[in-house]
């Protein structure tokens, strides 16, 4: 299990398209989001993904990870 941090997200409609992003990836059996309207969100991944694999699916649903050279933060 992962913790991300992740930018922008400022409804549950950002919820829903991270998650589905996320759980698109191969071998990826959980996502849990903390929304933080306007701030930084808790993202946390379950199962196999690397991060550069999480970080495409935030970018892909149109926002960013947060943190030292986008890696995860827990």
């Amino acid at each position: 299990m992962n913790t991300y941090k992740v930018t922008g997200m400022t409804c549950e409609h950002c919820v829903g398209a991270v998650r589905s992003e996320i759980t698109a990836i191969e071998g990826v059996t959980g996502v849990e989001i903390d929304l933080v309207a306007g701030g930084t969100s808790t993202v946390t991944v379950e199962g196999v993904a690397t991060d550069e694999q999480i970080a495409e699916a935030v970018d892909e649903a149109g926002y960013a990870l947060a943190g030292p050279k986008d890696l995860p933060l827990a």
